[in-house]
């Protein structure tokens, strides 16, 4: 038996098995008269995510398995910027984490720390925050289970590395220059799929175990700056200004159509009625009236 038809049997059930297992990955179909018979189709991310018998996902079924993504802000007014600042960022590292970035105009200016904690420590932070010296202006908190698209992403890698196997075996069969090119360019685009997916499975899953809290810190008279920027004089009497002039052009508006049109319509009413009681006397019904009455 020649090399050549040995490579076709080999191919033969190597496709078998990729099929009874369920993978899309394309391989040659023929390789009997030449390797180059062409790549099948690649669909990884159509790929079903494995569930169990029961229709549920272990993952998801279990609450202490999820994964969810904690953000926050959190805002406090504090008596010493400088102060909080270096309580804060103890605060983060006592807590496992570490602060991400942080930005201050000035040194007695308000402050922004980016901290970055494990997620079980997300409430235990927000507490702690609350427990400084100063006033909690604002918060805010939102969650994110992203468990199924973790799951998701896992299972596809995985379907794609068992291709990137079968690729593998593939190229080391080929002889023909075209067959080696032709099992080469699929098995670039499988890597470089699984390293995209691996980049986002990475950060999904760093965004998961670390949650992320935004702390700003302002002193107090920042707080009543703030405040008082929200209220400008010189725009309220503007407004209030408008709101005059308008009146008075539709005071105005109704005088002169009152004048043009009410006036004219008026006058001409009244003399319509008294024009009505001059006639009214020499009405036959009127007169024969008067001579009973004599």
């Amino acid at each position: 038996m020649t090399r050549r038809a040995q490579l076709a049997i080999a191919l033969t059930i190597l496709v078998g098995l990729l099929v009874a297992c369920g993978t899309s990955a394309g391989i040659f179909a023929n390789v009997g008269e030449n390797l180059s018979a062409g790549e099948g189709r690649q669909r990884s991310g159509s790929d079903p995510v494995p569930q169990p018998a029961d229709g549920a996902d272990p993952a998801v079924a279990n609450v202490a398995d999820r994964r969810i993504v904690k953000t926050g802000e959190i805002t406090l007014e504090v008596p010493t910027v400088s102060s909080a600042v270096g309580v804060v960022r103890a605060l983060a590292l006592d807590l496992g984490g570490y602060v991400g970035g942080s930005s201050a105009a000035e040194a007695d200016a308000s402050a922004t720390l980016t901290l970055r904690i494990p997620a079980d420590r997300f409430d235990e932070a927000l507490d702690r925050l609350r427990a400084l010296e100063g006033t909690v202006i604002a918060e805010a908190t939102r969650e994110e289970d992203v468990t199924s698209t973790i799951v998701d992403l896992e299972a596809r890698i995985a379907n794609l590395e068992a291709s990137e196997v079968q690729y593998r075996a593939l190229i080391e069969r080929a002889v023909e220059i075209d067959d080696v090119l032709a099992v080469q360019r699929r098995l670039d685009e499988v890597r470089g799929e699984i390293e995209q997916l691996q980049a986002q499975l990475e950060q999904l899953s760093g965004l998961a175990d670390l949650a992320t809290l935004t702390v700003t810190l302002a002193p107090p008279d920042e707080i009543v700056e703030r405040t008082a920027a929200g209220w400008d004089a010189g725009s309220t009497l503007d407004q209030a200004m408008a709101a005059l002039v308008s009146l008075g052009q539709g005071l105005a508006t109704a005088a002169i159509w009152l004048g043009i049109v009410g006036v004219p319509v008026l006058v001409g009413v009244g003399l319509l009625a008294l024009l009505g009681l001059r006639l009214v006397p020499r009405l036959p019904g009127r007169r024969a009236g008067d001579r009973t009455s004599t």
